[in-house]
């Protein structure tokens, strides 16, 4: 027929292998994997082979997932309405959820307290088991939901986006409070809104080899290879597909590691490791492409030490940049100090990448010390990443209190100036750089409903905080503060206490009233400090 139909057997189980290993990331919960071709390390023909050039490496790209689920606490601003098969679904997911619960699941679905939403969400590329993303909320379109705000998403199960209704696996759950940002200068619908840091990763992060010619001696080569390097990260599953586990040290930069993987040679001699290391010196100081000489140097390991010294007084502050993280990634502590130098110098545009670089690689001490200092830099952009290693750190300098579980106020008394900054993607929270920080006297803020007030008059010692109840306006409760804003931050946000119970008496406003409220006291000067707030999540 003009067309050969004999196959070797060996290419159709490849064939055969690699389709089973990519339907099993879905499968497993790993998403839809990244595939890379042979890269340029491949050709390096006269250096010798590297994993990449032998087997393909397949990880998890960013996973988009969504799912249905039920918000409540809504105020009458809900809908009953629910199209009738995510009606069946929710009630048996909540019946589910709650077995021995005496909840009327459809009236509860019927109620105007609450609105079914459509919940979306980006599984990070590198996500770990049990690690936080937020997710996007919105309201069926069609129904009579007016507002989520205020509101609390119960437990919701994520999928592959488009396989609802489909028996595929949960990768992700969500669930939390619904924040709406009121503080941007562009209109609010209060129809969408996101839960900061709501979704939860089910599945641990895989990274897999699958080889271009399946071979026992081969596989058992590259296991060996890699397990002298981190021992027990490879196990040879058969002759064609090799498992990687992520170590430790790379846990906070996954993506390098997989890069690090690729570029390890398969065979090594004293003589071919000089000439790698002697080639891939010379790219990093003179090519364009110096990424992947920095990759390549630390995938040869210790032996790469003793160069990289040469770079550090390059003019090219890039240059220097990359050789030290290689070296404090490889151990040694020489390459802290060329980082250091870059993190402290006002000058540099490579502040922030130093700094990062530190936390991960440096001894904790070292790394604490460095980021302290930066604290008071005159610079936001370098105080707001320093705060941020301080945090990864779980150093003492941020003094961290959870506030009605839904948000953390953190406090850093070193900054010599004063901010205020507001998360609004990732883990929602206050951080109050220079604390304490104390109001202005004679006060008067309201909400801009005029459900909140603040008010302290000319030679009041307190500050008066009143609240209308949610449900009930001609109810206003009324409580005491001091002038410290941390304190009226929990005044205002903590959870009304129950009876017998003892704490904080607080009125329960939501994270986004307060960052709405806060922006407002600064705007009128009622705080003497800069508002900043971050970035929305991004869903793209």
């Amino acid at each position: 027929m003009g067309v050969s139909i004999t196959m070797d057997i060996r290419s159709i189980k490849t064939v055969c292998v690699t389709s089973v290993l990519l339907t099993g990331f879905f499968i497993a919960g790993c998403g839809e994997p990244g595939r890379t071709g042979k890269g340029p390390l491949a050709f390096e023909a006269d250096l010798g082979p590297t994993i990449e050039s032998l087997a393909e490496v397949f990880s998890p790209e960013l996973i988009l997932v969504e799912g249905y689920g039920v918000v409540a606490g809504l105020n009458g601003t809900g809908s009953a309405e629910c199209p009738p098969q995510i009606r069946t679904y929710l009630e048996q997911y909540i019946l589910r959820q709650l077995p021995e619960s005496k909840i009327n699941v459809e009236k509860f679905i019927s109620s105007r307290d609450t609105a079914i939403v459509l919940v979306h969400g980006l599984i990070p590329a590198t996500a770990s088991k049990n690690q936080y993303f937020d997710v996007r909320v919105a309201a069926l379109p069609g129904t009579q939901t007016t507002s989520l705000a205020g509101g609390w998403l119960y437990g919701a199960e994520l999928k592959t986006a488009g396989s609802f209704g489909i028996t595929t696996k949960v990768l992700a759950t969500a669930k939390g409070p619904v924040f709406i940002d009121t503080i941007s200068a562009s209109g609010t619908d209060k129809k969408v809104g996101y839960v900061l840091a709501g979704g939860t990763v089910l599945d641990d992060y895989k990274v897999w080899l699958v080889l271009r010619r399946p071979d026992y001696r081969t596989a058992g080569r590259i296991r060996d290879r890699l397990n002298a390097r981190w021992d027990g990260m490879a196990k040879a599953v058969n002759e064609w597909q090799i498992e990687l586990k992520v170590p430790a040290k790379y846990r906070e930069q996954k993506q390098r590691f997989v890069s690090i993987v690729k570029a390890t040679y398969l065979s090594e001699t004293r003589e071919i490791t000089r000439e790698r290391i002697k080639t891939f010196v010379r790219k990093l100081a003179a090519s364009k492409d110096k990424e992947q000489s920095e990759i390549a140097l630390e995938a040869i390991g210790n032996e790469s030490i003793s160069k990289l010294p040469a770079l550090f007084n390059s003019s090219n502050e890039e240059v220097r940049l990359r050789a030290g993280r290689c070296m404090l990634n490889l151990g040694s502590d020489a390459g802290l100090m060329v980082l250091r130098q870059i993190a402290l110098d006002k000058t540099s545009t490579y502040r922030i990448d130093a700094l990062e670089s530190i936390t991960l690689g440096a001894r904790r001490n070292d790394a604490a010390r460095i980021s302290q200092r930066l604290l008071r830099d005159e610079d936001f952009a370098i105080r707001l990443a320093a705060y941020e290693q301080l945090r990864k750190l779980d150093d003492i300098a941020v003094t961290q209190t959870l506030i009605a579980r839904n948000f953390y106020l953190e406090e850093i008394a070193q900054a010599e100036h004063t901010t205020i900054f507001v998360s609004r993607s990732g883990q929602p929270r206050i951080v109050l750089f220079g604390a304490p920080i104390s109001c202005q006297r004679n006060i008067f803020v309201e909400s801009a409903d005029g459900n909140i007030t603040i008010n302290a008059p000319a030679g009041q010692k307190y500050v008066s905080i009143m609240r209308k109840h949610p449900k009930r306006p001609s109810v206003i409760v009324q409580l005491k503060s001091t002038f410290e804003l941390g304190d009226i931050i929990r005044t205002l946000c903590e959870e009304p206490l129950k009876k017998a119970e003892e704490g904080h008496l607080g009125l329960g406003v939501s994270y986004a009233d307060m960052i709405a409220l806060l922006k407002r006291m600064c705007d009128k000067g009622t705080v003497r400090a800069e508002f900043r707030a971050g970035p929305l999540p991004k869903m793209e």
